[in-house]
């Protein structure tokens, strides 16, 4: 452990004893920032829908309670409310709620994956009401949440102070950012996602090149080997020794690559600032390509050829 490291741990545990969170949304991520928030010696009161869950944190030394209501009132004005729960609905969903619970002076951190111009929207909305909002796009996956963080935060400039110690607390060192107006923390954290879907597909189809060749690879020792030295070291070739450690040919599970929306967004700001994102937008074209295995583009692109030059087609 360098000392860097030791110091960066001791300013955490001495800048903590005073914070208390409110912990909105008690998933993956959720569950895990409450560990690391705790390992700080921050206090946390938290809530989710799912009485297990709740159950689960109070494990963890949080003090666990029913309602949003609930939650608001365990915590001292002006009070600081991290929501973290998926974009869309819940979080409208949760900041109306809020919004009527709340203080003026309160500060409430979304640290999901909203759309930036959600967070704007939201921050306006807030501020009306005197309420500071800070859009925390969070970053490093569950063993980020659990420890050593990364955080793209956007909001206030002169109210943020007020929350960088909890950051400092739970980030990576050097894993935090403030980034300027309510949106940015967001926008970076969409592109970050653009940047991740790139990275992801590019090394997707290195072992599928590899799958396909006439050599037998070790995919597994390939991943560590790779990761200790080369130019494409990293934590995603890390992820990907344990995968294939675990299922050498990932035979268990199928090639369906799911997206959440952070891929889509940042090809649409690209297209619309005329920024050309060829490799985050085939990526993104692939992850869609993968939902449908046997898809209508195929099958048009087959029978056409069968009609115009009377080429061989597939049956069901």
């Amino acid at each position: 452990m360098t000392k860097a490291f030791q110091d960066h741990h001791q300013e955490r545990k001495i800048v903590m004893t005073t914070l208390h969170i409110g912990m909105i949304g008690l998933g993956k991520m959720g569950m895990n920032l409450v560990q690391n928030m705790r390992d700080r010696g921050i206090a946390v009161t938290a809530y989710d829908l799912n009485t297990a869950a709740r159950t689960q944190v109070a494990a963890y030394g949080a003090t666990a309670v029913d309602s949003l209501a609930a939650l608001v009132q365990a915590l001292t004005p002006p009070r600081i409310v991290w929501l973290m729960v998926p974009a869309g609905t819940p979080t409208e969903q949760s900041i109306e709620t809020l919004t009527g619970l709340l203080s003026p002076d309160d500060i409430l951190i979304d640290g999901g994956n909203s759309f930036y111009k959600d967070s704007r929207r939201r921050a306006a909305a807030l501020s009306a009401q005197g309420i500071h909002f800070f859009d925390a796009g969070t970053s490093g996956g569950m063993a980020g949440a659990r420890r050593d963080g990364n955080f793209m935060i956007g909001g206030e400039e002169d109210v943020f102070p007020r929350i960088a110690a909890l950051f400092q607390a739970i980030a990576a060192p050097d894993g935090y950012l403030f980034t300027g107006p309510a949106g940015s923390g967001h926008y970076l954290k969409m592109v970050h996602n653009g940047i991740e879907y790139g990275m992801m597909q590019a090394i997707g189809e290195g072992f599928e090149v590899l799958a396909k060749s006439e050599y037998d690879y070790d995919n597994a020792a390939v991943a560590k080997m790779w990761n200790h030295g080369s130019v494409i070291r990293g934590w995603l070739m890390g992820l990907a020794e344990n995968a294939f450690t675990a299922d050498p040919n990932l035979t268990a599970i199928k090639g369906v690559m799911h997206s959440s929306g952070e891929g889509a967004w940042t090809v649409e700001e690209a297209i619309r600032l005329h920024v050309p994102t060829p490799a985050i937008s085939a990526a993104l074209m692939a992850r869609y390509r993968s939902e449908a295995p046997d898809a209508m583009s195929g099958k048009v692109v087959a029978a056409l050829r069968n009609q115009f030059g009377g080429h061989a087609v597939d049956h069901q």
